[in-house]
């Protein structure tokens, strides 16, 4: 299962992320931004990658829909409604992202 994280920078939410789902079987995880000056911009190709798209805020999911509509068909594309309130890898971003992302994401009980 090919997970999608997107945020504005990729500096904080969907690096942490990404960095706690790959550790699960089966998943591979990469975090991505909408902002100008993203580490790992959105792009086309890690669309057509991922099989769901998880944004951390709506105005990302709006985005994302409207930058990518010819590719999402098919795709599911979900808010986990997490504020740029955290640092990286902060416990309660892990923790609110461990609580949301299940209501999406079959995960295997065999977590690292």
């Amino acid at each position: 299962m090919n997970l999608l994280f997107i945020c504005s920078e990729n500096r904080l939410r969907s690096p942490t992320a990404e960095n706690v789902f790959s550790a699960y079987p089966g998943i591979q995880a990469i975090g991505a931004g909408t902002g100008g000056h993203a580490q790992t911009p959105v792009s086309r190709d890690l669309i057509e990658w991922a099989n769901i798209i998880l944004v951390m805020e709506k105005h990302h999911q709006d985005e994302v829909a409207r930058r990518y509509k010819d590719v999402l068909k098919g795709k599911r594309l979900v808010c986990l409604d997490i504020p740029d309130h955290y640092e990286l890898m902060q416990p309660e971003l892990i923790k609110l992202l461990k609580e949301r992302v299940p209501e999406y994401v079959r995960l295997s009980s065999g977590e690292t």
